[in-house]
């Protein structure tokens, strides 16, 4: 399949063509997904951005409407895409890819659920739509990071992979096509990432205005609005990175989170975590603690974040939580948790430091070394340690399956996650995806009064 276009990968590539890995893969992110987006969706973040979604983008009487993810209530195609996109990345649990240096699905899963709202689809076309619009989002984002000197949003890339997805499903021709990708990355939002890394709040990646560019890209070129080529796609400096689609999967290189923070700050925390097993530390017994690691990951210097999106771009914060707690969960980067006294006298500890060696690495590799200087004056020093979850490192199914269910089973029971688990994973037999949307895209108070009657 290599030396495909773009427009031939998206439109033609039949689930029989899909790698067994890529099968295994696609499914691996939607639990993974699912699962951060019931988390998300208890997010203040998440309630404002579904009201103004269902406001200020809702659907007309005669037009095409979605259902919001984990909502009930219908906006526009391109409104449900951007309140999913937002929900998923309001709680940084979600899958990335190192030399995107982002994510990919917490746009794409909700475009592709904002579309398969409006036509019937099977289970195997909507896995194949989706590792369809993985590949092209992340393709995108190598190119763009290799041809353009900012570093931008997640948005600004995964853009073309919405538009790939709404593309296919609706049927868009090559001419179309070639207008929606080229619409979704002259609209996709450009901004500056490190802007959201300095100055943490709801803005978060730019993904769900990715996922809304997305579909609006492709709901225009289907009605003939024309749009410059994508230069990430067509440009000369942009083509290598596409030579080989449909034979080398980019999608397979996608890591998992272990931790709900972003992922620079995740080989501090593991480098931490070995060092308080493997010697039993007590909190208590610690004086203070360096964190060599690469200057992107030293930029994370939430020091008392007070809301849960600074919490979740800090490295101090969820290493002292995890150095006090001996593990990093869901509710330590939220609540009361946020005000702890022992987690904060430790975070006041906690310095981070750039060490070349380190940085050279980055992005391809992301790494970190832990010292824990004791207050008897035994100094414990992690070797280089990288985060759990990287394509070379994988999370096991099983560890995936144990993630989702510590957010899914508190959240909507056990039934229901177990019902919506089994769900995903039969999706490659299942004739429609009817039953899927019906669990994704129901308020989940509405699915616990239907068990509970």
């Amino acid at each position: 399949m290599a030396d495909l276009s773009a427009f031939s990968f998206a439109a033609r590539t039949t689930y029989e063509d899909l790698p067994l890995a890529v099968k295994k893969m696609a499914k691996r992110c939607v639990l993974d997904l699912v699962g951060t987006a019931i988390a998300g969706v208890q997010t203040p973040l998440s309630r404002k951005i579904r009201n103004h979604a269902v406001r200020v983008f809702g659907a007309g009487a005669d037009a095409q409407s979605a259902r919001l993810l984990f909502d009930g209530r219908t906006a526009s195609p391109a409104g449900a895409a951007l309140a999913g996109g937002m929900t998923i990345d309001s709680f940084d649990a979600h899958d990335g890819h190192v030399l995107t240096k982002g994510h990919a699905g917490c746009a794409i899963l909700p475009a592709l659920l904002s579309v398969a709202e409006t036509r019937e689809m099977s289970g195997a076309e909507f896995l194949t739509s989706l590792a369809i619009g993985y590949e092209i989002a992340l393709r995108a984002g190598i190119a763009q990071h290799a041809t353009v000197p900012d570093y931008h949003t997640s948005g600004s890339w995964n853009a073309l992979g919405a538009a790939a997805v709404a593309a296919r499903v609706w049927g868009l021709d090559e001419a179309q096509f070639r207008d929606a990708i080229g619409i979704a990355e002259f609209h996709g939002p450009r901004s500056q990432m490190m802007r959201c890394i300095d100055f943490p709040t709801m803005l978060k990646d730019g993904s769900g205005w990715g996922a809304m560019a997305g579909i609006s890209a492709a709901g225009l070129a289907q009605d003939g609005f024309t749009g410059a080529p994508a230069i990430v796609v067509e440009g000369e400096d942009a083509k290598s990175y596409w030579n080989d689609l449909g034979e080398n999967w980019q999608f397979l290189n996608m890591y998992f989170k272990p931790h709900p923070v972003c992922r620079w700050a995740q080989p501090a925390i593991e480098a931490a975590l070995v060092l308080r097993r493997t010697h039993n530390i007590a909190p208590e017994a610690i004086d203070h603690v360096e964190i060599d690691t690469f200057d992107a990951a030293v930029k994370l210097n939430q020091r008392r974040p007070r809301t849960t999106e600074e919490a979740q771009y800090s490295l101090p914060f969820p290493v002292a939580a995890t150095l006090v707690r001996g593990q990093l969960l869901p509710s330590d980067i939220a609540g009361t948790s946020l005000q702890d006294p022992e987690i904060l006298s430790m975070n006041d500890r906690i310095k981070p430091i750039a060490v070349d060696e380190i940085d050279r690495l980055f992005p391809a590799e992301r790494k970190a070394r832990a010292r824990i200087f004791l207050k008897d004056g035994t100094v414990l020093e992690s070797g280089l340690t990288t985060a759990r979850g990287d394509a070379q490192s994988p999370l096991s199914d099983s560890e995936i399956a144990a993630k989702f269910h510590s957010i899914a089973d508190a959240a909507m029971g056990t039934e229901i996650a177990s019902a919506l688990r089994t769900s995903i994973d039969a999706l490659d037999s299942a004739q429609s995806v009817r039953g899927l949307l019906d669990l994704v895209l129901s308020p989940i108070d509405a699915l616990r009064e239907a068990v509970a009657a």
